[in-house]
């Protein structure tokens, strides 16, 4: 855009580090015989939680749904005032933890329902465990993680009956999209911890003046 030579390194992305804390034991657990669904994320207009909540609230007669929503923030009180209003406590669980991981690993679908991003590590992460992943179609990010939805489902953003209506088709569908975890998994070394961490010191010495 600027005219300003430019050199492209994804995040760093360590595998083993994140599989070894997914291991720990956990106090919360989902809940049994019930769709599983998980956000990471602070408590804040930018990741609009309240778009996935107004989903579920949509598709909570038709889906037995247990939403965990791991995360802090100056939003937590209106998403909890909405849970109430729409009794949606039997559904809905929102706490904070400094490691994810272990809930990752026990999800059946990850969901992100952004307004902006950056590149978002959550969604990497979430790929290392396999999960299925939703997330905002938001200018920048998701739709490069999951390859304009080669490897998920993007959804409109702030569009809370598109959200809803692409969690029914991967619960019903869940076998025949399985294609689309695979697509993410197979292109996760694009964010490999070494390869990046390398790529990063070639780049800086060849800037260095000697």
């Amino acid at each position: 855009k600027f005219s300003v030579n430019t050199i492209k390194i994804y995040n760093p992305l360590n595998k083993k580090e994140i599989i070894k804390l997914s291991e720990k034991k956990i106090k919360r657990k989902f809940k049994k015989n019930r769709f599983k669904i998980l956000t990471v994320g602070r408590l804040v207009d930018q990741k609009d939680h309240m778009t996935l909540l107004k989903a579920i609230n949509l598709i909570k007669n038709n889906i037995k749904i247990h939403l965990i929503i791991i995360g802090r923030g100056k939003n937590r009180n209106e998403l909890i005032k909405y849970i109430k209003t729409n009794k949606l406590q039997n559904s809905v669980d929102i706490f904070y933890t400094n490691n994810p991981f272990p809930y990752i690993r026990s999800t059946e679908l990850f969901v992100l329902s952004s307004i902006f991003e950056g590149l978002p590590n959550v969604l990497l992460e979430a790929i290392c465990f396999k999960k299925f992943i939703i997330s905002s179609r938001c200018p920048t990010g998701p739709k490069e993680i999951l390859s304009n939805g080669k490897g998920g489902f993007l959804f409109k953003m702030k569009d809370y009956r598109d959200l809803a209506n692409k969690i029914e088709i991967y619960f019903k569908n869940k076998k025949k999209l399985k294609n689309k975890i695979d697509f993410s998994y197979k292109n996760l070394n694009r964010f490999d911890y070494n390869q990046n961490l390398n790529q990063y010191l070639k780049t800086v010495n060849s800037l260095i003046i000697e």
